[in-house]
């Protein structure tokens, strides 16, 4: 008899922009990989084929683009795909993902930041992702500082981040809220100083 995989394990990485999320589940992925077993790094919006077509849409062009609204179905769309494409599939054979943002972005950026959407964004949710991760690591950064690194990063990713420091400063008490809300899943990790000590606060907020 073929013994049944075990489910793996779900961590994903939260911040505003800037904080250094995206570095830090990169680095804790590789820890990880190098403890032995397959560890999925992806991203959100993003992580499948119809997922990354949809993040082009979202994180490119002007602010005003896209009402609250459209964004949480765009977003909702995209996560579901890649829950299905990607996350479901890794967790089923094991595997443990490391995901650069989930649902509590949407929480934060649509259902807080922009509007008081943060029931619809739950609503959707519930009916079509119906997951959390098992562990969310929360990087905290100065929303001065972090916007500071994500403009000298550049690219054409910027949308958000043109949306100024009023914003992320906004977002980074929304996510400390969400935080506060379920601590038994979200870690929250100073994110200043270089990467090297986050990342041994990192892995020691993710038992690693």
């Amino acid at each position: 008899m073929t013994p049944r995989a075990v489910p793996g394990r779900f961590i994903t990485f939260e911040g505003i922009d800037g904080s250094g999320k995206s570095t830090q589940a990169r680095l804790l992925a590789s820890r990880l990989e190098a403890a032995g077993g397959e560890v999925v790094l992806t991203r959100e919006p993003g992580g499948s084929p119809g997922a990354e077509e949809i993040r082009r849409l979202l994180l490119t062009g002007d602010p005003g683009r896209w009402s609250a609204e459209t964004e949480i179905l765009l977003f909702t769309a995209a996560r579901r795909d890649h829950l299905e494409r990607t996350i479901e599939p890794a967790l089923a054979r094991g595997a443990t993902v490391v995901c650069d943002r989930f649902a509590d972005s949407t929480r934060v950026y649509q259902g807080v930041t922009r509007g008081d959407l943060r029931a619809l964004v739950d609503r959707l949710h519930e009916m079509t992702i119906g997951r959390e991760p098992d562990l969310t690591i929360l990087i905290d950064i100065d929303p001065a500082a972090g916007l500071a690194r994500a403009g000298a990063r550049g690219g054409e990713e910027a949308r958000f981040e043109a949306f100024g420091v009023e914003m992320q400063a906004r977002m980074r008490r929304a996510f400390l809220d969400l935080a506060a809300e379920a601590p038994a899943r979200v870690r929250v990790v100073d994110g200043s100083g270089p990467p090297e000590a986050v990342a041994a606060r990192v892995a020691e907020a993710a038992g690693a």
